[in-house]
């Protein structure tokens, strides 16, 4: 049997060294490295870099580790730099995050600004020199650094954030709701997996396959994410629940009710491991961590 706690261990481990050898700032380091490096190493767990590596290894390229660990920091700042833009007064307004408090809070607000925005930069100066150095694998580091660009610019997370406070207080559609969670929290999980297929030299049917996967899992994570809001243990999550109510978010159980989104979640996930069918062995870590999306507890 897969196990999937010796997994995700493993690769967080490998993930913190390396980002650790990226952002840790040195003694005589200024306040926004501080800052950036406070909310990188916050104890994340490392589910879009995670889902990159396992990507590559589903479909088995012989050069899967090629700047495999470049592409997966690089996914983990851009993921931090948006939680800490969420956190701030004039978005989410959360004082805690991952059981510590949020940046602006341990900081303050100008200088969690501008530490999610020097995240991204450095995100994309991190996957441009990977492709700059490594020539051989340059188109393939273009094609992943376009489709990060568009998953989380403003026609992908950055228009779902906008949305998501647009339809605060407002019943929408189901159809909306969707395209909203596809956009702010599907579309990085979505890039994420297609970025390892492409270092791993994937098939276009192979990639076609791991998409439809990966927007299923996109969806059921939102969807756990909403009903921890609601049920969740604020101690293991390490952040406030009931915030969604407070601030009358559209989310799936406000439309659809709990056990509904429930179902609609077992769905979701049936629908990813069908997509997985045809890769054998490879994938059993995508299949585990569409189980764990649905069973985590934070």
């Amino acid at each position: 049997m897969f196990d999937l706690k010796a997994y995700l261990d493993s690769k967080k481990r490998l993930i913190d060294k390396a980002l650790e050898q990226k952002i840790i700032p040195e003694k005589k380091s200024g306040r926004l490295d501080h800052a950036m490096a406070y909310s990188l190493m916050a104890g994340g767990k490392r589910i879009r870099p995670i889902l990159c590596m396992a990507a590559a290894e589903a479909v088995s390229g012989t050069d899967a580790n090629a700047g495999i660990l470049e592409c997966s920091c690089a996914l983990e700042m851009i993921h931090t730099y948006s939680l800490i833009h969420d956190d701030l007064p004039a978005m989410d307004n959360d004082r805690l995050r991952r059981g510590k408090p949020t940046c602006h809070i341990a900081f303050d607000e100008s200088t969690a600004i501008l530490a999610g925005d020097a995240l991204l930069t450095l995100a994309f100066e991190i996957l441009a020199s990977a492709g700059a150095t490594n020539t051989e694998y340059a188109r393939r580091w273009l094609k992943i650094i376009h489709s990060i660009s568009r998953a989380v610019g403003y026609k992908g997370m950055i228009e779902g954030q906008m949305r998501d406070i647009l339809f605060e207080g407002r019943t929408i559609s189901l159809d909306q709701l969707k395209h909203m969670h596809a956009l702010k929290t599907g579309a990085l999980i979505r890039t994420s997996v297609y970025a390892g297929a492409v270092l791993a030299n994937a098939s276009v049917e192979k990639i076609e396959k791991l998409d439809i996967y990966a927007r299923n899992i996109g969806l059921a994570f939102q969807i756990t994410d909403d009903i921890l809001n609601i049920e969740g243990d604020p101690e293991i999550m390490g952040k406030a629940t009931g915030t969604d109510q407070m601030y009358d978010k559209a989310t799936y159980p406000a439309l659809l009710g709990l056990a509904a989104s429930g179902e609609y979640l077992a769905e979701l996930i049936k629908n990813a491991l069908l997509a997985l069918e045809t890769f054998g062995r490879p994938a059993d870590p995508l299949r585990a961590l569409a189980e764990y999306i649905v069973k985590r507890k934070k």
